[in-house]
């Protein structure tokens, strides 16, 4: 009978650990660039603002969406970011539905490369801070070459829900810390 007793609460332990492990390692936010605006000129939309009001984690996700036919994104780096400067992009997206996995820490430039927009406001600094929480390491570049490598299109959840997700997470870890107590609370009932 102890052995059974046993055997039950390691299955729980292990399933309880593997579903924690599979929600940390999926914990990371979709962030449309501009929110329902999205990558455009148009309804001069603030993205220093937009971005400010983010916390960006190592994982997360930038998503632009825009018309391919008037804008596109660059990677640049920050002097290039100052100037608007398009004459050699560190990358450059075009498809209109480009998202970029952000695997570093630090600041990440992007501007649109059309004559004249970055000047306009086009332009946005992804900052993802120095934290003490460990994050996931990916083992891809976060910016491969883009003209040969079409970029994944998005469907998930808007990233104004990209809060949910870390409430999800943590609902879900006091929801398997609970089942832990009450198996041990059963098991030594039982005894």
């Amino acid at each position: 009978m102890a052995s059974v007793k046993t055997a039950a609460l390691a299955l729980v332990l292990t399933a309880t650990t593997t579903l924690l492990s599979l929600f940390q390692i999926s914990s990371a936010a979709v962030y449309k660039v501009g929110d329902s605006a999205g990558w455009t000129t148009i309804g001069n939309v603030d993205y220093k603002m937009w971005a400010a009001t983010k916390t960006f984690q190592v994982g997360d996700i930038i998503h632009f969406e825009y018309s391919s036919q008037f804008h596109n994104v660059m990677r640049v780096t920050h002097p290039m970011y100052k100037a608007c400067n398009a004459s050699a992009p560190l990358a450059t997206y075009t498809t209109g539905n480009d998202s970029i996995t952000i695997t570093t820490r630090g600041h990440h430039f992007f501007f649109c490369g059309v004559p004249g927009h970055c000047q306009a406001g086009q332009k946005v600094d992804i900052n993802v801070l120095h934290t003490t929480e460990m994050s996931p390491t990916p083992s891809v570049s976060a910016f491969p070459p883009p003209p040969s490598v079409p970029a994944a299109k998005v469907s998930g959840p808007s990233p104004n829900n990209a809060v949910s997700v870390k409430s999800l997470k943590s609902l879900l870890c006091k929801l398997a810390l609970s089942i832990v107590v009450f198996t041990v609370f059963v098991s030594n009932a039982a005894a």
